[in-house]
């Protein structure tokens, strides 16, 4: 049988458009340029008007731009994205905290929340990565694999879509509803550190978003050689997930503390750029039952933290499907912080938000797992996906309480 070689020429797909969202500044003056719809030497003041509509006043078209040229928009809108990715499911809580599940891709997504009364006004828990590669072993979040890191537009643009919900367009100065941005959702950020301080040059920014690094949070398990470079690229405050107060039972709960132990953590810690009693680290202390919450452990973290500006988070456990863990009692964790208090430390007590919805602290996973459980059984029921035995579906376990 003769074979003919098909030479005919065959569509090829247009390039995929730059998403402006997790541009720096610089970043979009250089794609601007490079875009041949602006002139180069326009580029700059191009970039200055896009950024502040973007960032200042969230709009989503070029259509909206009212001071860049009719004929300009529509080339920009074809070489350049606006788009928010999509949400999937959006929870508010009996206390106000609302959590939402956003799909970034196929396969891509993640959990934000945003808890009112925290920081000045309100805190975001935004995510840096899709699952994590952690394993802690109190965690929810720790529990799902990780499937990649988020993009700077992935993370900006869950800063976005929580000011869309709160009606936030332009930026407010004054009386802001969301004040202070927290990197303690889904992931260990400073295993995306490049994508991190790029969305904190994004969030910061005084035209566009302007929230002060002094409100930006980032809180890691202990990825110690990052942290000299987090403090000189993001100046954002440190948080460290600690919950320990030694190596032994610190390797159990948080796995990391094998590469890297207590005391070259708390070494990095020490020189941590700007650290001073004006620039505290916070130190986060998850309180479980009968493992890390007796008085003895309370003095041998004020033994640990000796010199270092620092306050502490005693943070109730949040009970999770199928956990071992159980929350240590309001009267220990009271008897705790009043240790730590009369040593110097403020440790506030963390008021459990969004338990009813899973979105409290540690607790980042379930809904979206269930979402895909969800859908996989409607496919199933649906005749769209075939299979023999629901258990070998992605997160089957799940699908029995997936309503």
């Amino acid at each position: 049988m003769a074979y003919t070689l098909d030479l005919s020429s065959k569509p090829v797909a247009a390039p995929a458009r730059v998403n402006i969202t997790g541009l720096t500044r610089k970043g979009l003056i250089e794609a601007l340029a490079e875009s041949g719809v602006v002139e180069q030497r326009k580029a700059k003041m191009r970039a200055t008007q896009i950024w502040r509509w973007v960032h200042h006043f969230g709009v989503t078209s070029f259509d909206l731009m009212t001071d860049i040229a009719k004929d300009q928009r529509g080339p920009l809108a074809e070489k350049f994205s606006l788009d928010r990715p999509e949400i999937i499911e959006r929870q508010i809580s009996n206390d106000g905290t609302r959590k939402w599940l956003i799909r970034m891709a196929p396969g891509i997504e993640v959990e934000s929340v945003f808890i009112p009364g925290v920081g000045r006004a309100g805190a975001l828990c935004v995510s840096s990565q899709v699952g994590c590669t952690l394993n802690c072993s109190f965690c929810h979040t720790g529990t799902q694999k990780l499937v990649r890191n988020l993009t700077a537009a992935e993370i900006v643009a869950q800063v976005q879509i929580a000011r869309d919900d709160l009606e936030e367009w332009p930026s407010p100065r004054e009386a802001r509803k969301l004040s202070n941005i927290v990197f303690m959702g889904m992931g260990e950020p400073l295993y995306n550190l490049d994508s991190v301080a790029d969305a904190i040059d994004i969030i910061s920014d005084n035209e566009g978003i302007a929230l002060s690094r002094r409100r930006i949070t980032v809180s890691t398990s202990g990825v110690v050689p990052e942290l000299t470079a987090l403090g000189e690229r993001t100046q954002a405050m440190l948080a460290i997930s600690l919950h320990a107060t030694n190596d032994e039972l610190r390797d159990m709960l948080v796995p990391l503390n094998k590469k890297y132990p207590l005391k070259d953590l708390i070494a990095g810690i020490r020189t941590y750029p700007g650290i001073s009693n004006a620039r505290r680290v916070t130190f986060e202390y998850v309180m479980l039952k009968d493992v890390n919450d007796s008085p003895a452990e309370a003095r041998a973290l004020i033994n640990l933290l000796k010199g270092i500006p620092a306050k502490v988070n005693l943070i109730p456990f949040n009970p999770w499907p199928g956990t071992n863990y159980q929350c240590s009692d309001w009267k220990t964790i009271e008897a705790f912080a009043a240790i730590l208090n009369r040593a110097g430390y403020a440790s506030p007590i963390r008021t459990p938000r969004g338990r009813d919805i899973l979105a409290a602290c540690g607790q980042l996973k379930s809904e979206s797992e269930k979402q895909r459980a969800s859908e996989t059984r409607r496919q199933v029921r649906d005749g769209v996906v075939m299979v023999d035995h629901i258990d070998g579906l992605p997160f089957g376990h799940l699908v029995e309480d997936a309503d």
